[in-house]
């Protein structure tokens, strides 16, 4: 019985001892997700000056 209780005992510390390594990756990843968002919008926010440049430009060549 002490065995069983044992090895039930290692297998919740494994158990423990993933989870938190799972909450840790799960905090990076969201962190990398806002990192990722925010440089998306300031990709985006480039793109869309450029964009409007160039109209600005298309609009000023002669017919």
């Amino acid at each position: 019985m002490q065995a069983e209780l044992d090895a039930l005992e290692t297998k919740l510390a494994q158990i423990l001892e993933r989870y938190q390594a799972m909450r840790g990756e799960n905090l990076k990843l969201r962190q990398q997700v806002v990192s990722l968002e925010n440089t998306n919008k300031r990709l985006h926010e480039r793109l869309e000056e450029a964009r409007t440049r160039m109209e600005s430009l298309y609009n000023r060549l002669p017919d």
